[in-house]
């Protein structure tokens, strides 16, 4: 549609709650927006009136737009959040969580729970969950001492349901043995019951335990388990002095709350998150964004960038959140967040879990006992931009180079890096790398396992392969950013143009320098005398190195995979009776299978595997042949 058309449909649309999705010539959705009044709003983008340079760009892209109706304005905050996180449109701003902080999680679905670290879970039944910890409270070590310390399982729930003798952690004395039956459940309960009340707030007694059955093994002359159980208890001493934690779930009485500001600079604005937890600052999160980024007022955007925060985030959540945001905007995210979550199925503030109700959020400006403490956050958002600025780190002045470069109008967004993984024309495979803004979306890496070529190794052959399979695919990025030289990236670039598609394409490569020999980044630029050397610009450089490197790692990891893979069913092959099920059971099993089958006898193989006897004979008379 023209700008005419899309100004008259945008004036039969209703005057009501709802949001709007602006589409481009593709049909891709690429802007998601709210509005009390949909008609009003939507005209304003096809009018004449003053627009900021990013709006004016998204409204040069839009050539169509779909719009869904709701009943209030907070349904219509809710609906739009849905919807970012659906689509990924590109011109929002979306939240992208810079750090999680650390919990301990039991499954008490599990037989013989275990202690669990984890940054991310989904809450359940019958689960507890402690923290969260913070950074620097070695969180890891404290679990690997518990659950040495109290013989607690290890090992996970499928080598556990498999095991059919005691492993070498039963032998050292440091696991009870639960899985072949040598301790009872209520036994083992009541261990797990001492290694949580240490977590429960109760370390000093835990502690007291633990010494005297420290000085217990010493007067019985075990002195290698004395000591033993002396290190770990230094270990849980220094953090019972840090950590004071509680189970997540049943928090008591008393100061929980987030405390957020915002500093707008002339090129970017930073948000920063203080968080307290039970009158202790656990710590910090950080977000920045270039101001030409907005399409809205700065509150609105912040308005909804908080409405993501807070709906996704896996974080505790707290009881109140402070900031100096306008009575009209935090009564506005109040109503959007506690409706948001009671209407949420489970894991949410105003749902109940475990029994116990969980309040809802409250949003309050800032009371003059926190003032301090606010003036210290606002500060540190003000500090965040200039250190970041100064230091060239921010990854908007790599992408704006690399704007300037290519001499595109906009700054792009979306970045994507490819690798062929290859060796003598074997498993060749490619990894496709995924950066939004200038930070790695992980759900979005793909493997491609591609076509083993006659001729062997031809990158180019790969490349054009890898290239119109993902054209298939849709939603295009901005650049395309491939690991090598001028006769890669004409590659890419012959593929596109064939596709009649216009996508900048860019390489980087390695050169060493005439003067030293040193080898230097370089990015390849079509029409480009000479290659831009990237350490002329920090930011660029540290954004393009780590996506290369990225894509190394994700495409060599598959061809390994792929190539142990077909080196192993070669030899399995020629094995009578040895089927896909027995190959997948050996290839689960062993890390190196020829050098451990050939220090197993055919019993234990037997067992090991569930196979028969003649099956677990022929596999270990071919391999003592081989060797």
């Amino acid at each position: 549609m023209s700008n005419m058309e899309l100004k008259e449909k945008s004036r039969s649309l209703p005057q009501t709650p709802g949001c709007y999705l602006m589409k481009d010539k593709r049909g891709e959705i690429i802007y998601v927006g709210k509005a009390l009044n949909l008609k009003n709003r939507v005209m304003c983008y096809f009018n004449n009136s003053e627009k900021t340079a990013k709006t004016q760009i998204l409204v040069s892209h839009i050539k169509d737009f779909d719009f869904i109706l709701a009943s209030s304005e907070a349904e219509a905050f809710i609906l739009e959040n849905n919807l970012i996180k659906k689509y990924s449109p590109k011109y929002n701003i979306q939240m992208r969580d810079d750090k999680t902080y650390p919990y301990i999680l039991v499954d008490y679905d599990e037989p013989f729970p275990k202690l669990k670290y984890r940054r991310k879970f989904k809450r359940k039944k019958n689960q507890e969950v402690y923290g969260p910890f913070a950074f620097g409270s070695n969180i890891s070590e404290v679990i690997r001492v518990l659950t040495k310390t109290f013989r607690l399982r290890d090992c996970s729930l499928r080598e556990f349901k498999s095991r059919k003798v005691s492993c070498i952690l039963y032998q050292m004395y440091q696991c009870s043995g639960p899985c072949v039956g040598e301790i009872k459940e209520e036994q083992y309960s009541n261990d797990l019951k001492k290694a949580l009340s240490f977590l429960k707030g109760r370390g000093s007694k835990t502690l007291k335990e633990l010494n005297k059955l420290m000085f217990e093994l010493a007067d019985e002359e075990e002195f290698e388990k004395a000591a033993q159980l002396r290190d770990y208890i230094e270990i849980l001493s220094a953090f019972n002095e840090n950590e004071i934690q509680e189970n997540a779930d049943f928090k008591k009485e008393s100061e929980s709350f987030d405390i957020i500001s915002i500093y707008q600079g002339e090129l970017e604005f930073d948000l920063t998150i203080y968080m307290v937890r039970k009158g202790a600052l656990l710590g910090s999160k950080n977000f920045h964004f270039p101001t030409a980024d907005l399409t809205e007022t700065l509150e609105e955007e912040l308005s909804s960038f908080i409405l993501q925060y807070y709906t996704n985030t896996e974080d505790d959540l707290p009881k109140v959140i402070r900031s100096n945001l306008s009575l009209k905007v935090r009564k506005s995210l109040e109503e959007t967040i506690n409706y948001y979550f009671f209407q949420t199925s489970e894991g949410k503030k105003r749902i109940e879990l475990q029994g116990t109700l969980i309040k809802e959020i409250a949003f309050k400006t800032i009371a003059k006992k926190y003032q301090s403490l606010y003036d210290l956050v606002e500060e540190n958002a003000k500090e965040q931009q200039r250190v970041r600025l100064n230091n060239k780190d921010s990854e908007f002045i790599g992408l704006n180079k690399l704007k300037d470069l290519l001499g595109l109008k906009e700054r792009p967004i979306v970045l994507e890096c490819y690798d062929v993984a290859i060796f003598s024309g074997k498993s060749p495979t490619a990894s496709q790398i995924v950066y939004v803004n200038g930070k790695p979306k992980k759900e979005s890496y793909r493997y491609y396992h591609l076509k083993e070529l006659p001729e062997g190794n031809n990158d180019y052959a790969m490349l054009r392969e890898v290239l119109k399979r993902r054209i298939k695919n849709g939603k295009l990025p901005d650049i395309f950013i491939v690991d090598g030289g001028k006769g890669q990236v004409g590659t890419f670039s012959a593929v596109l143009k064939d596709q009649g598609l216009e996508i900048p394409v860019v390489g980087i490569a390695k050169s060493k320098t005439k003067k030293d020999l040193k080898t230097e980044e370089r990015l390849i630029i079509p029409n480009r005398a000479n290659p831009y050397i990237l350490k002329k610009n920090r930011s660029l450089l540290k954004l393009i190195t780590s996506m290369r490197d990225e894509a190394h790692r994700f495409s060599r990891k598959l061809h390994h995979k792929k190539e142990k893979s077909r080196l192993f069913s070669s030899w399995l092959d020629h094995i009578e009776g040895v089927g896909p099920a027995t190959k997948q059971k050996i290839l689960k099993a062993f890390k190196n299978p020829m050098e451990e089958i050939l220090d197993m006898g055919v019993e234990e193989l037997k067992s090991k595997l569930s196979i028969s006897e003649l099956i677990a004979k022929r596999i270990k008379d071919f391999i003592q042949k081989q060797t």
